[in-house]
């Protein structure tokens, strides 16, 4: 079964999605991830980030629940 879950982009992840966030419908975190990595613009993007599912970093499970928030972050340069 699929969940609806809101998917947020931060700096390069944004730049390379063409947006701030968006709706997506994914089984579990690796069929989300799957997904995001088949567009070739994000896909190098994809291997390098962090993933947040609502707020925690690796979750345990891999399951999505209906209306969850997931986070890519990239590697963040600075200080």
């Amino acid at each position: 079964m699929s969940a609806q879950v809101t998917v947020r982009y931060w700096a390069g992840a944004r730049r390379a999605a063409g947006r701030d966030s968006e709706q997506l419908s994914a089984g579990n975190l690796r069929d989300l991830l799957s997904q995001l990595g088949s567009r070739p613009a994000l896909t190098d993007v994809i291997a390098a980030s962090s993933v947040l599912v609502d707020g925690i970093a690796n979750p345990s499970d891999n399951s999505l629940p209906e209306g969850a928030v997931v986070d890519i972050l990239p590697p963040f340069a600075g200080g």
